[in-house]
């Protein structure tokens, strides 16, 4: 079951989604999928291989930046903003709930120096809420 929702114009995220998920990313333009969770985290999960294959047949390109219940890390930041900087299109971000990926969104817009009221106003939008990461947010906002 597609539950795509959309951050802002070039980012959508997602609760965890299927092989079949993918035709449907394609017909909405997504260019990019990006994996933000780890295999094996759950018995029901589809493999990431799998979504990657899925999604290379349909030219859509994937990478995964898993992040684990230990939380974010500097890497994981700087991979998701290379990533957003690199796609030509839609991008679609999954995990579980769709959480740790608007999560991870939110601290690569602001490393990027994006304000923080505008990254929280569109991760609501999404129906996500950054309040947990928001001081992480402000500071590498600030450049720090």
């Amino acid at each position: 079951m597609t539950d795509f929702r959309e951050i802002d114009d070039n980012l959508l995220a997602s609760p965890q989604i299927s092989v079949e998920d993918v035709a449907t990313a394609k017909s909405l333009g997504v260019t990019l999928i990006i994996n933000n969770r780890p295999d094996n985290e759950s018995d029901d999960q589809p493999a990431g291989a799998d979504i990657e294959a899925a999604a290379r047949a349909a030219g859509i390109d994937y990478v995964a930046i898993p992040v684990g219940h230990a939380g974010f890390g500097l890497g994981q930041v700087e991979a998701m903003r290379d990533a957003l900087d690199h796609a030509n299109g839609k991008v679609l971000a999954y995990c579980r709930s769709g959480t740790r990926s608007t999560l991870l969104w939110a601290l690569a817009e602001a490393k990027a120096g994006k304000n923080p009221s505008v990254i929280a106003s569109k991760a609501s939008h999404g129906g996500y809420d950054i309040s947990p990461i928001r001081q992480m947010v402000e500071m590498l906002s600030a450049g720090g």
